[in-house]
């Protein structure tokens, strides 16, 4: 299955120091189609941070996501939301199958793990150390 990318470049910043940022907000995994969904769903609700008193708002769909741009009294910020595949993750978890002893007998192979609460960008709910003894 796929995984895309949901990114937000957005204006920060005001006069000359103003400048555009990147972030990866979320992780979809499915097609292009629900990705792109999501997203727009995330764009409709986007409210940045400038201009503080908008004047038009003005949301564009593109081939690879949305444009919103927020007029201000004086000047314009642009949010740019786009889908992109994802195609490597120095950061994701590095999973190492566990050797499977042939020899045990205990039937606990054909109990079916227990699934985890998670919410839509893949994060656990409740985190795996809450309510450990072992820890400080």
């Amino acid at each position: 299955m796929t995984t895309w990318g949901l990114v937000v470049e957005t204006t920060v910043g005001m006069g000359e120091r103003k400048h555009v940022e990147a972030h990866v907000v979320a992780h979809v995994s499915g097609t292009r189609a629900e990705a792109l969904a999501e997203l727009e769903r995330r764009a409709r609700g986007y409210a940045p941070e400038h201009p503080r008193s908008p004047a038009r708002r003005r949301l564009l769909k593109e081939a690879d996501g949305f444009l919103l741009v927020v007029d201000g009294a004086w000047q314009s910020f642009a949010t740019r939301f786009t889908v992109a595949e994802l195609l490597e993750d120095s950061a994701a978890p590095v999973t190492v199958p566990e050797p499977v002893d042939a020899d045990d007998d205990s039937g606990d192979a054909d109990e079916p793990a227990e699934e985890v609460e998670r919410y839509a960008d893949g994060v656990p709910v409740r985190p795996a150390w809450l309510g450990r003894d072992d820890l400080p």
